[in-house]
């Protein structure tokens, strides 16, 4: 790799506006998935009964999922739209855009029927803004991650992202600190509160995220006149291979947090190993710890490169799978609570920590907001139907089909990892250390 590849990351020593951006993008990134994830536990624990009653507690188990699983499959619509107009306007505007179509579709949540009110009206709204949910964060990640990715500096691409992926462990942290707050409210108005509360956190972002400037890459593309006709086409044509690459990846992520969180929520509560609270603890000190795990796991691909990292984090994934249960099934607490860390903290965080950065490598400037959102949202999908897919596999398979399901997800990010290149190996650093040692550093970033 040339300098001249290297100055598609934006400047040698970042923007002085590079720590202000990455904050901004990891508060935007808190307030989605703290709407987002709200919705995962919610499905796990109250709206098999408030919204598809009269089943047993499995068959409103599988239908709340799948409405869980019908946003995920608007994501990569809302990941090709976003992309889209990130690359033709600007990656701004699809972040205000985004947080505020997604704290709208939340709110709404928690104002809806229930179908003892409404009957087959209510889970039909709920499918409906569950959609617009969808579509809004498959838009956000996009934005939110080139932003901070493009004002970094070169040598702390991973440390800055970082910083944005930790906002999702933040939310899912708020998230199940409200709902384990509001559990004593009454079964319906313990989901209902934390949908009402988001509007407050949609009102901060807004603010933040206004204040924000324009990436730099973006700004260079535009001015040299690089805007791409149809960005989606092109990096198709162009990038497939990646495209794949990067859902592979991916679906080790987040297809393995739908097993190890999404599904675990149910999978505790319904064979009683522990009640509504004992699983909320459990997951609001594993949020607590994947805050700084996420960021450790992206600073840590700045010093050895981002494919390593991977591969050895999806190998132990592979490995975890079967413990994973078995150290659940015994019903004690402290074993839970350690068990639910590592799943997220080691397995989940640090594919996220290096994909910061990784995605947006894999791509060319003028299409990396096309590229990266699409590789990073059609794998959700797949875990956005997991859960519904998990629970069939328990009632066929019991415990051991859902820990296959999850070493499965494992390999295939594990293979994915193998066949993609480095985008940040000793070479790139080596040329990195050169023009920041040759380039004044102007700004403190």
């Amino acid at each position: 790799m040339s300098n001249e590849a290297l100055t598609m990351r934006g400047p040698v020593h970042g923007t002085k506006e590079a720590k202000r951006v990455a904050v901004g993008s990891g508060v935007g990134a808190v307030i989605e998935t703290y709407d987002f994830i709200g919705f995962g536990t919610a499905a796990a624990l109250y709206f098999g009964t408030a919204f598809f009653p009269g089943a047993d507690p499995v068959t409103g188990t599988l239908a709340s999922f799948a409405t869980l699983g019908v946003g995920f499959a608007a994501r990569p619509l809302g990941g090709i739209i976003g992309g889209h107009l990130g690359d033709k306007l600007g990656r701004k505007p699809v972040l205000v855009a985004s947080l505020i179509l997604m704290g709208l579709a939340t709110f709404a949540i928690g104002l809806l029927p229930t179908y003892s009110q409404v009957g087959l009206l209510a889970p039909a709204l709920l499918v409906l803004v569950r959609i617009i949910q969808g579509l809004a964060f498959g838009a956000e990640w996009g934005g939110a991650i080139l932003m901070s990715y493009e004002h970094a500096p070169w040598r702390k691409k991973g440390q800055f992202t970082g910083i944005v992926q930790a906002g999702f462990p933040v939310g899912l942290l708020l998230a199940n600190l409200v709902f384990l707050s509001s559990v004593g409210l009454g079964s319906e108005w313990a989901w209902r509160v934390p949908f009402l509360a988001s509007i407050v956190l949609v009102a901060v972002g807004l603010i933040i995220r206004s204040k924000v400037p324009e990436s730099p890459v973006f700004e260079d593309v535009k001015a040299k006149g690089d805007i791409v006709k149809s960005p989606i086409v092109e990096v198709i044509k162009t990038d497939w291979r990646n495209i794949v690459r990067g859902i592979g990846l991916r679906i080790a992520e987040t297809a393995g947090y739908a097993v190890s969180v999404t599904y675990m929520i149910s999978y505790l509560h319904t064979n009683k190993l522990a009640d509504k609270t004992e699983t909320l603890v459990a997951l609001c000190i594993a949020a607590g710890i994947g805050i700084f795990a996420t960021y450790f796991w992206g600073k840590l691909t700045d010093r050895v490169g981002r494919r390593p990292v991977y591969i050895w984090s999806t190998a132990f994934a592979v490995l975890f799978g079967i413990p994973m249960f078995m150290l659940v099934n015994t019903g004690l607490f402290l074993l839970i609570i350690a068990t639910i860390v590592i799943a997220y903290a080691v397995c989940q965080n640090s594919l996220a920590g290096a994909q910061g950065a990784w995605f947006p490598e894999l791509f060319q400037a003028k299409t990396r907001s096309s590229g990266a959102s699409l590789s990073y949202q059609i794998s959700a999908m797949v875990s956005g139907f997991t859960p519904f897919i998990t629970t069939l596999l328990f009632v066929s398979m019991g415990w051991m089909g859902p820990a296959l399901l999850f070493s499965v997800y494992a390999a295939i990010g594990l293979w994915a990892a193998l066949i993609t290149r480095e985008t940040w190996g000793k070479r790139e650093r080596q040329l990195a250390e050169e023009a920041a040692s040759k380039t004044p550093q102007t700004v403190n970033a």
